[in-house]
């Protein structure tokens, strides 16, 4: 494992937006058209393929509720309610406004907590609100696995209802196309993302027909809008009602996606794209499959596929596995994305992030990422063998990233924004109620399969926190072992060390004293080239960094320049680059006459931290596998040169 210790601990920047976005919301009307198009196909993938089993699994056989008329309407309107004031009231209105610098999610938003304010005072709490983000973050993860799982077995099963002699074929033709799709990453999203946009468009107007269609034929299911029939079936039903409140949580599962990608197309397009189409398919498509279940009970073994006549229920089986393919799409790119913001905030070791577009910076691949998302995927495929079974799985991700991101929204709210206490906390108050009551039903599946996004967030959760603590412990013991570099400088002068012709560039995390690897290149080689570059990068708990301000370069005399390189967490530093930058500070470097040093330690888990033995293994094995500190910041590699030593911790 190399030396440079890039993103450990990110500094504190200057505030980054709080209310206001750097988003697209301002583009002409052509480029809004064409950005809710693409927002329609990556943000609401998710939530809009949940009408393929959410009314089914309200009336699963674990509820034990008959598909009549108190219960059909008692549903509807908690669906209803359900997405006006999660997806709505919370999302769409507030949620979106705690924004980074225009991007969201659960890490944008910690990352803007841990930012000091200007001449204010710290957030309070900041261990609590880290050790929150980050779970947030690995039950999202956890829901990357499950997601392209239940969106595609939901469409499978569609094939049963074609013909029962379709059914021992569901879990291989399910298994096939989340094979594929994995396997397809590494192609990239920029060429493929072009049809996400239609093929949602067209999901989702094929949903509200076949929805309408049905309440046209009895509109008195629109009654159920009322919300008395929501609050009558809570009260009537008892523990029942509270259960089912798990099921009826799918409805609203995508959610977090609407605060997650608002960096890549703006809050304008995606709150547009909602409010013209996406909530009215949704409800009628509901509405429907209620007016359906009134009309003929036994279509109770799946509602969604039953709205539609018989001829087209071919179309429709390849509309649905399109439309799940794409929301299993955005779920994975999304993973993408979490990966990477967790290595530059220091909370993943380094991962290979290949860029797939010239033009879209949000575009990557990460192929150590992938292949855990497909084997995570096929696994619980494998395991759970149902839409049905694995919905019991589904929900107690969503919620618990549901229940941190409304923590985090009032501590921001409260301490960046300066609302009042009253006000913060009636919303934080209405959000949670909602939220809690979501988690609590889902948090009664947990011995049926809910533990298991549970188990796959909480390996995330001591991986993650693991490396962070383990990079600090490594950065402490470079430090100790370092010198001040005025007294190396001194030294070097006196001693009149020789030098030879080209640049010498050592990363180091240490960005105040003499680079650990330095040293070992004196003691070994007893000379030094003419110009010294001590590079440190580090990540700010911004999304972008801007070239002007994001490298400072100072000479320090004798050949020697110290250079501080900043990027945001949304971004990957290369050091040609920074090099280049800093041209206009008096540092000129010839790619052949540069060559860069690094340090490549032994790692002992003997010393005396106080980190648990098995935690340091576990960080020894996470950096031997971690990727190369050369190819991570994009080094030449015939250019590059490691000295090892020991480092006990």
């Amino acid at each position: 494992m190399s030396t440079t210790v890039a993103p450990v601990p990110p500094a504190p920047t200057a505030a980054a937006s709080s209310e206001g976005s750097h988003t697209p919301d301002h583009a002409g009307s052509g480029r809004l058209a064409t950005l809710t198009l693409a927002a329609l196909g990556v943000v609401f993938g998710d939530i809009g393929t949940s009408p393929l089993y959410t009314i089914r699994e309200t009336f699963g056989h674990a509820y034990g509720l008959a598909p009549n008329t108190a219960n059909v309407y008692g549903l509807l309107s908690l669906i209803l309610w359900s997405l006006f004031l999660v997806v709505v009231v919370k999302y769409l209105v507030f949620i979106l406004r705690a924004d980074n610098r225009g991007e969201g999610g659960v890490l944008a938003m910690l990352a803007l907590l841990l930012q000091d304010r200007e001449g204010g005072k710290p957030v309070r709490g900041r261990a609590m609100l880290v050790l929150l983000g980050v779970f947030g973050t690995a039950l999202l993860l956890g829901d990357g696995m499950i997601t392209p799982a239940i969106s595609v077995l939901g469409a499978i099963e569609g094939l049963e209802v074609v013909t029962p002699a379709f059914k021992p074929f569901v879990v291989t033709t399910t298994l096939v196309i989340l094979v594929v799709l994995f396997l397809v990453q590494r192609r990239g999203t920029d060429s493929i993302g072009k049809a996400f946009g239609p093929i949602t468009l067209l999901w989702f107007l094929t949903i509200a027909v076949l929805g309408a269609v049905e309440v046209a034929r009895d509109p008195r299911i629109l009654a159920a809008a009322n919300p008395w029939y929501g609050i009558r079936f809570l009260t009537t039903n008892g523990f029942t009602a509270f259960a089912v409140l798990g099921a009826v949580f799918l409805a609203v599962t995508g959610a977090e996606a609407l605060y997650a990608d608002i960096g890549h197309f703006g809050k304008r397009p995606i709150r547009l794209a909602a409010f013209t189409l996406v909530l009215p398919a949704l409800v009628l498509n509901y509405f429907g499959q209620g007016a359906l279940l009134l009309r003929d009970p036994t279509a109770i073994a799946n509602p969604f596929y039953l709205l539609a006549p018989r001829w087209f229920l071919y179309p429709l089986l390849v509309i649905a596995t399109l439309a799940a393919i794409v929301a299993s799409q955005a779920l994975i790119s999304g993973s993408f994305s979490l990966a990477q913001q967790s290595v530059q905030l220091g909370y993943a070791p380094r991962l290979r992030i290949i860029h797939t577009s010239a033009r879209e910076r949000g575009q990557i691949y990460v192929p150590e990422v992938n292949t855990l998302l497909m084997v995570g995927t096929v696994v619980i495929v494998l395991s759970f063998r149902t839409a049905g079974a694995l919905s019991v799985a589904y929900g107690i991700a969503v919620t618990g990233t549901m229940v941190i991101t409304t923590i985090l929204f009032a501590v921001i709210a409260r301490a960046r924004w300066g609302w009042s206490a009253g006000r913060v906390a009636v919303l934080a108050a209405t959000f949670l109620a909602f939220d809690l009551s979501f988690l609590g039903a889902n948090a009664l599946k947990i011995g049926s399969g809910g533990w298991v996004p549970l188990g796959i967030a909480l390996a995330f959760v001591v991986l993650m926190t693991t490396w962070h603590r383990g990079r600090a412990v490594i950065t402490a013991r470079m430090r100790q072992a370092s010198i001040p570099l005025p007294l190396l400088l001194e030294d070097l002068q006196r001693r009149r060390i020789p030098r030879v012709s080209g640049t010498a560039v050592f990363l180091t995390s240490d960005d105040e004293g003499a680079p650990v690897v330095l040293l070992h290149h004196l003691k070994h080689n007893r000379a030094i080239h003419q110009q010294v570059v001590l590079l440190s990068i580090a990540s700010a708990n911004v999304p972008t960094v801007d070239d002007a301000t994001g490298v400072e370069c100072t000479p320090l005399g004798g050949g020697f320049f110290r250079v501080h390189a900043t990027f945001g967490f949304m971004q990957t530093p290369t050091v040609t680059d920074v090099l280049q930058r800093c041209e206009v500070h008096g540092l000129h470097t010839r790619p052949m006459d540069t060559t860069y040093y690094l340090g490549h330690d032994r790692l002992l888990a003997s010393g005396t931290s106080a980190m648990m033995r098995w935690r340091k293994r576990l960080f020894i094995l996470m950096s031997r596998n971690a990727r190369s500190a050369s190819e991570f910041f994009g080094l030449p590699p015939n250019r590059v040169v490691e000295l090892g030593a020991q480092i006990e911790f």
